[in-house]
């Protein structure tokens, strides 16, 4: 089986960079988004049990910093599907060597890569044009009890978002920042 994914590694352990493999011809190309045989090498271990898709109007929208934690802790791959964002991930895994660390990675809709968060990260993005259109697969469905999010400006994470932060959800300006008792979320 010719193989449709080569991962990129990051700074933090178990969050990678999945770039897509096309197959192309004169008429276009065909690119897998999706496949748990292979995916399962690079981490995925669970069936997708949601898949949502976004749209953001306007260059500088933020959305995030979300996760779901246990027993809905969810692993999710992002793709952006039409124009650029800066996608961002938070370590906050209990223990982890790289815990409130982040990575951030500029994904652009023609360069066919994916990001493969893992459990236990926290993830938001920007958007670095106009018309922003993401697809997110998902490990776990949706668990409103499971809900957690961290304000973008946290001090705590000193996340340096490329442009000034343009439109939020009301409910992302109200998540709260990280105190000096936030203990991490697991595993």
């Amino acid at each position: 089986m010719a193989q449709r994914f080569e991962l990129i590694e990051t700074p933090l352990r178990d969050l990678h960079l999945i770039q897509r493999l096309p197959l192309g011809d004169e008429r276009g190309y065909f690119q897998r988004l999706f496949c748990a045989e292979e995916l399962a090498l690079f981490g995925w271990r669970e069936p997708v049990q949601q898949i949502n898709h976004t749209y953001t109007k306007e260059k500088g929208s933020v959305r995030g910093l979300h996760m779901q934690l246990a027993p809905h802790a969810e692993a999710k791959l992002i793709t952006c599907l039409r124009g650029e964002v800066w996608d961002v991930a938070v370590d906050l895994r209990l223990g982890s060597s790289t815990f409130l660390h982040w990575h951030a990675v500029h994904l652009i809709a023609e360069k066919a890569c994916s990001y493969l968060i893992p459990e236990g990260f926290a993830h938001g993005f920007q958007t670095l044009s106009d018309d922003v259109e993401m697809l997110y697969c998902h490990s776990q469905a949706y668990a409103p009890d499971s809900e957690f999010g961290i304000h973008v400006q946290d001090p705590r994470l000193q996340i340096h978002w490329p442009l000034p932060i343009g439109r939020q959800s009301e409910r992302d300006q109200q998540f709260p920042f990280l105190d000096q008792h936030f203990q991490g979320v697991g595993r």
